[in-house]
């Protein structure tokens, strides 16, 4: 009987075990869902479109600038701009080599 007991409890405790983690479960998922809505709030809100239009007009912008300039730089210094580019493909093709022969060990 005492073998019947302590099985029975067993089973008592790994079933409160599992209702316990299925509640952490469900309260972590109602907390996700709330986020999840906050967040979409959030975007719904007026200003944000149009903070997100500005910021892409920005970038954008930034990006013509950047580019604009390097082509300046290229036209100027022709023979430097070489040199970068082949360090830059010489130093990728070194990491590349270094980390393939490392993997094989």
């Amino acid at each position: 009987m005492s073998r019947q007991r302590e099985l029975g409890r067993h089973v008592e405790d790994l079933g409160e075990r599992v209702r316990r983690y299925a509640d952490d479960a469900g309260d972590t998922a109602q907390g996700w869902i709330a986020r999840g809505r906050q967040a979409a709030t959030r975007l719904n809100g007026r200003g944000y479109g149009r903070r997100l239009s500005r910021a892409a007009e920005d970038f954008g912008d930034e990006a013509s600038y950047q580019y604009r300039r390097l082509k300046r730089h290229v036209n100027r210094h022709p023979v430097a701009t070489a040199a970068i580019v082949a360090g830059t493909v010489g130093a990728f093709l070194l990491l590349r080599r270094v980390f393939r022969d490392s993997d094989e060990d």
